[in-house]
């Protein structure tokens, strides 16, 4: 029985998933993100059930990415077609753009399985933090950024460069812990402290959940810089 509970929790994560990518294309992008945090969640604890339970098992981990490019690679693309269909429907090709995060989030997905370098931190950045910037973004931002072509321009750009980043070979640090102390982990604590501010500090202004958004984009950053003073 208890073999099958991991296996269980997956599955949860792609029906959030599935429920995210509905609520997208039907406009309530609020809820398609709320929807792929939950997802989040749950993807959070199977791992973690699996490893508490000792019933980690081949088909759990293939079962694990299959379920993950749901709601971290079909519901942000869903969210971000949604988008630009509302603001671009003369130019027909343009909203299937965002389809590629779909298909990169795959290709991410697949890389994870194979690399051994990934058990304690990552190559590539990784799709639930792709798929929460995103979200977070057109939520937050997205009445602004119709408002302009260049801006609605940006966002085609970062398309593209969100795909590199999942694939690209820039180790990023994972928020892993072997103990509680300082140091070794001065990184993750820094990154934990700024982000909750970069979050919080935005809700209160009014300014809803960009802070997620700019949270991603800045562990990005941060990762990049301290992986070359290593």
């Amino acid at each position: 029985m208890k073999r099958n509970i991991p296996n269980a929790i997956t599955c949860c994560n792609l029906i959030s998933g599935c429920i995210a990518i509905v609520f997208a294309l039907y406009g309530e992008v609020s809820m398609a993100l709320l929807w792929i945090i939950i997802g989040a969640v749950f993807d959070f604890f199977d791992g973690m059930s699996a490893r508490l339970l000792n019933v980690s098992s081949p088909i759990g981990k293939e079962l694990g990415s299959l379920a993950d490019d749901v709601p971290f690679g079909v519901a942000p693309s869903c969210i971000v077609f949604n988008f630009l269909s509302s603001i671009h429907q003369h130019v027909v090709f343009l909203p299937f753009i965002a389809f590629l995060i779909a298909a990169f989030s795959a290709l991410r997905l697949a890389k994870f399985n194979l690399d051994e370098r990934q058990a304690t931190s990552f190559i590539g950045l990784p799709t639930p933090a792709n798929a929460l910037f995103w979200g977070a973004l057109i939520v937050s931002m997205g009445d602004k950024l119709e408002s302009s072509s260049y801006l609605i321009a940006a966002v085609v750009v970062m398309i593209f460069v969100s795909c590199y980043l999942l694939i690209a070979e820039i180790p990023l640090f994972a928020l892993k812990f072997k103990h509680w102390g300082w140091k070794g982990n001065e990184v993750k604590y820094i990154f934990i402290l700024t982000a909750a501010v970069m979050i919080v500090v935005p809700m209160l202004m009014g300014l809803g959940v960009i802070g997620i958004s700019a949270a991603i984009a800045w562990y990005t950053v941060l990762s990049a810089v301290t992986s070359k003073r290593n």
